[in-house]
């Protein structure tokens, strides 16, 4: 027979691993602009909300330069690297000899803005350069370029300003994405507008009207064609007028063989009958 003290010890357990099944996964942080709060722009909004797609995607690349430099940097767009450490980091450096992590960036200090196929991701408020850069504090510029078809790829480190410059400094990195591409432009254009239109008035001319003449009117054959004899008589001056356009041959020519008539035989001279009279 169990004791009262285990019972309670595993009502205990249970109660907890049901609390815990039950709580709410934290949500995670994500992007915060540069500015009091409220003052982001509808720009910066839709470009973030753009970017939402690659917010699950964990970014990683290896730098290695000379045996003197290998770090491993970690990114993520408008999420924490690691959000246990509460530090608000989205590119966090880490040097592979000693273990010793750097902020680069921090994502509650965010700007965004974009070009016709870019976005410029901007993360400040990284961890001080110490002695270099005037100890300032660090930051990462990510160039999101349009890549239609393909997610995110190509993560990579593209340039470092910090070691010849007193102020300014940043770590500039790349990657490709099919949300820096503009939206496709799936109107028509004017002139498919148009002709569009052409085609359909013509359509409804041309039934519409073979019905009227042929339920209304009662005409049969060619003559259900409505306006027949304006489009013929129309017919038939267009015609003319390519005849007379596109003919190379002068209209007043005169032929090259004329026919034998009466009009060719000419008139015969008195003279040849003259003997034949009575004297």
């Amino acid at each position: 027979m169990s004791s009262p003290c285990s019972t309670s010890a595993v009502l205990a357990v249970l109660v907890a691993l049901a609390v815990g099944v039950g709580a709410e996964q934290p949500k995670e942080r994500s992007c915060d602009v540069v500015g009091d709060e409220g003052s982001e722009s509808q720009m910066e909004k839709a470009l973030l909300k753009k970017l939402e797609p690659l917010s699950q995607i964990r970014f990683n690349v290896t730098v290695e330069k000379d045996k003197t430099e290998n770090y491993v940097y970690q990114f993520r767009v408008c999420r924490e690297v690691d959000s246990t450490s509460h530090d608000f980091g989205g590119l966090v450096q880490t040097d592979r000899k000693n273990g010793k992590t750097t902020v680069i960036g921090r994502i509650n200090e965010t700007q965004v803005f974009n070009g016709s196929d870019w976005i410029m991701l901007i993360y400040k408020g990284g961890d001080s350069y110490g002695s270099h850069c005037s100890g300032e504090k660090r930051r990462a510029a990510i160039m999101i370029s349009c890549k239609r078809g393909v997610t995110a790829e190509g993560f990579e480190e593209a340039a470092r300003a910090h070691w010849e410059k007193e102020q300014d400094c940043f770590y500039l990195f790349e990657m490709d994405s099919s949300v820096a591409c503009p939206a496709e432009d799936s109107h028509l254009s004017v002139g498919s507008i148009l002709l569009i239109t052409f085609v359909s008035v013509i359509a409804v001319y041309i039934i519409g009207g073979f019905l009227y003449q042929r339920l209304v009117v009662g005409a049969k054959g060619m003559e259900q064609f409505p306006h027949f004899a304006f489009w013929q008589d129309l017919g038939n001056l267009v015609a003319d007028g390519c005849d007379f356009v596109c003919r190379s041959k002068p209209r007043n020519a005169p032929a090259a063989y004329r026919g034998v008539g009466d009009d060719q035989l000419g008139e015969e001279s008195e003279e040849r009958d003259d003997h034949l009279l009575p004297m």
